[in-house]
């Protein structure tokens, strides 16, 4: 039987989160068996949970957000990625503040995180939501135009494109395929840093955004070149991150896809916009467990024998 997934122990880190730049302790805990992952605030009087829900995404504005009774938490893509690339089905996520921390600005810190405290197999079967039918989202027009799909797929597929039209960006690879059939999520996508431009900070900022962004937690750009010392982590970790994101994003509809993911300029907003076209198809999906590791796809069957080694 393929089985749900939780940790085996409690740990905690600190951090700055990326938009707010507020100091926050993140603990993450295990929980039982279709649980979910659950963020709570615990800064709150009462705390107030919030699960994670395609639906209780309230704000897409530069990050996902779920909302819930006014409260938030805030840059929520990274963690869920990490969770699931490592397979983990239930977790409680306590946080001190409204944002998870950035950390380095990819999903790395996360996977580390997670293999501290240790991965817990969980004696009952782990659902997936099956793709049956082609669902797709679009917004703008021309060379404005941006769009992502959900198409069946016997494992779990992403393609993406992204077009910026700057030097720095140009000069790497635009477009990244990764299928977890055969290429590692921990090796080929945790590393890849989020990015951003110089230019747009004081924007961002005055937005209420990017309040703890630096050249530690994001790889940062002028009008012609990357200006981190180190460089990148890989050649076209631009559209990696984004792949990275996709994955989060896609994980908060709860349980593992069965899926191609095909996306040209899409973010947080089109990602969420995706889950929600789906669910409002009961057509176009199914939910499914298997009953041997063997008869899963190889993508999900191999999360239970892999190294989770970044080298």
């Amino acid at each position: 039987m393929l089985t749900q997934r939780t940790v085996k122990q409690l740990v905690k880190t600190t951090g700055v989160g990326l938009h707010s730049g507020t100091k926050v302790e993140l603990t993450l805990r295990p929980a039982a068996p279709d649980t979910g992952i659950v963020f709570r605030r615990v800064d709150l009087n009462p705390p107030v949970d919030l699960p994670a829900s395609a639906t209780g995404v309230g704000d897409t504005r530069m990050a996902s957000v779920l909302d819930r009774d006014g409260a938030r938490v805030s840059t929520v893509e990274h963690l869920m990625s990490a969770c699931a690339g490592l397979g983990i089905d239930n977790l409680y996520v306590d946080v001190t503040a409204e944002e998870i921390p950035i950390m380095d600005g990819s999903a790395a810190s996360f996977v580390f995180l997670l293999q501290q405290a240790g991965l817990q197999e969980q004696n009952v079967p782990k659902k997936f939501i099956r793709v049956k039918k082609p669902v797709e989202v679009r917004e703008g027009k021309g060379a404005q135009e941006k769009w992502a799909r959900l198409e069946p797929y016997d494992g779990f597929r992403l393609k993406f494109f992204i077009e910026f039209n700057h030097p720095a960006v140009d000069a790497t690879g635009q477009y990244a395929e990764v299928d977890f059939e055969a290429e590692s999520y921990v090796k080929e996508i945790a590393r890849a840093r989020t990015f951003g431009f110089m230019q747009d900070v004081e924007t961002l900022r005055g937005m209420g955004l990017a309040r703890g962004g630096s050249l530690e937690n994001a790889i940062v750009m002028d009008e012609y070149r990357i200006l981190n010392a180190d460089g990148l982590r890989y050649d076209n970790e631009f559209v990696r991150h984004k792949i990275l994101d996709a994955i989060g994003d896609l994980y908060l509809i709860g349980h593992p896809l069965l899926a191609s993911y095909t996306a040209h300029k899409s973010g947080h907003t089109l990602n969420n916009l995706l889950l929600r076209e789906l669910l409002a198809h009961p057509d176009a999906y199914e939910i499914v467990t298997f009953s041997s590791v063997e008869g899963a796809p190889l993508a999900y069957a191999q999360q239970t024998r892999q190294e989770w080694a970044f080298n």
